[in-house]
């Protein structure tokens, strides 16, 4: 081979090869060949059998007397329950008290009616004597698939004067996971989660006509609740006592009450949602609120006001759609301070040459402000509003109003007002505001 240098590099994953100072076909085919035989090849992963005790459980419901008796079968280890399609009229709750559990049904063609007495729930989640020893908890139990009907008489959408308690009570289950259910018409909440600390999860539910909260949730921490349907129950959401609220991509219609209650939460946001015509106000902030972020909601016609921060310090209200709301789109109230507004809209049906909506199926609020203190408005549209796009009263101190936008407010006021409504204050910053030809700044 005189007349012939050569280098070849093998090994590892990218197998390279080099040939230097000559050219051979041949050669260059041998050193392929001897260098992908010097390679050996990586050891075989060790795959071990999966260790399935020996009293792990799939149970079908239909080889059983009664739903209660399949998930009393449940060993300790937990398992699965399948429930196949019916309509299931039970006479006492359900109580479901194994951990690592999976209940299942096919859909809404699993319909279990709750025809208890009155004030007891359908189905019961917790561990087994936690009604004495609050300390008990279970852990990992999924529910999927089912449909929970409180009211025997209840027809499709129509309210009823039902007498049942909640459609699901968990109490001191860590990483709940509830997903893909219908819960409707129960004479309670649909969902109370009590002390479900650890990591629950509320996930594409259809959650209607129950008279108390749709999702009432009590203690939690590391809260998700996304991409559910809530219509007519009397409040949306409630979350009280709790820790990291994640809740996104809801649809909330036609409440009886408020949309979304927080009390006592903190380091939580509510983005991405949908709050339409509730009865009461879309979204309220109360008892020691704070580090919260509501942005990204479209919050339209509700007929008792958009957001009220009754109780809230640090949060940050931002890129929301007011539409349409009754009373004030926004207000902040004594107890609540260092507040950020900045890129909303607050508007009502105009889409131009005029509006698509007439009278008081037109009004549209503005922000309020009552008593508070610390507060940014930047970078806001106000238009199309009934009053004044920022009203204060004389309880408010250092105020920053700048860089906002006013077309077409006072609708409903006679004779010509200024835009905004600000008495003499301390620490006001107020400049740069862009207002139609015409209008002057502020009504002292």
């Amino acid at each position: 081979m005189a007349g012939f240098s050569f280098l070849a590099v093998c090994g590892g994953s990218n197998r390279r090869r080099w040939l230097v100072g000559g050219s051979s076909g041949v050669i260059v085919g041998a050193l392929v060949v001897l260098c992908l035989a010097s390679v050996e090849p990586p050891p075989r992963a060790e795959v071990s059998q999966a260790e399935v005790p020996a009293n792990s459980a799939s149970i079908d419901a239909s080889q059983y007397p009664s739903l209660q008796a399949a998930l009393d079968a449940l060993p300790a280890t937990g398992g699965i329950v399948r429930i196949p399609p019916g309509r299931y009229s039970i006479e006492k709750p359900l109580v479901l008290t194994r951990g690592n559990t999976r209940l299942e049904g096919a859909g809404p063609a699993t319909l279990i009616i709750n025809n208890c007495q009155p004030g007891e729930p359908t189905l019961v989640v917790r561990a087994e004597g936690s009604g004495t020893k609050a300390s008990s908890s279970l852990w990992r139990v999924e529910i999927t698939a089912l449909r929970l009907q409180g009211d025997h008489a209840a027809v499709d959408a129509k309210m009823t004067q039902a007498q049942s308690g909640p459609g699901i009570l968990a109490q001191n289950v860590n990483e709940l996971f509830i997903h893909g259910i219908t819960v409707d018409h129960h004479g309670s909440h649909g969902i109370y989660l009590l002390n479900c600390y650890e990591n629950p999860r509320i996930i594409g539910c259809n959650i209607t006509y129950n008279r108390g909260v749709g999702i009432n949730i009590e203690g939690g921490h590391d809260i998700v609740v996304a991409s559910n349907q809530l219509e007519e129950n009397q409040i949306a959401v409630r979350c009280a006592d709790g820790f990291n609220l994640c809740m996104t991509g809801n649809n909330i219609d036609d409440h009886l009450g408020d949309g979304v209650v927080i009390e006592n939460t903190y380091g939580s946001v509510v983005s991405g949602n949908m709050i339409e015509e509730c009865q009461g106000t879309a979204i309220v902030l109360d008892r020691d609120c704070y580090g919260i972020t509501l942005s990204a909601n479209v919050i339209a016609h509700n007929f008792g006001g958009g957001i009220r921060l009754l109780d809230a310090w640090g949060c940050a209200v931002s890129a929301n759609t007011f539409v349409l709301n009754g009373k004030d789109s926004l207000w902040v109230g004594p107890e609540s301070g260092r507040i950020t507004i900045t890129g909303n809209n607050f508007c009502d049906s105009f889409v131009s040459p005029s509006t698509r909506r007439s009278g008081t199926d037109n009004f549209a609020g503005g922000t309020r402000l009552t008593g508070t203190t610390d507060i940014a408005i930047s970078g806001n549209q106000f238009s199309g509003l009934d009053g004044p796009a920022v009203v204060a009263d004389e309880g408010c101190r250092r105020l920053v109003i700048v860089g906002n936008v006013v077309t077409d407010v006072n609708k409903k006021l006679e004779g010509v007002h200024p835009a905004f409504h600000l008495p003499e204050l301390e620490g006001l910053i107020f400049r740069d505001n862009l207002l139609p030809e015409g209008m002057s700044q502020n009504e002292k």
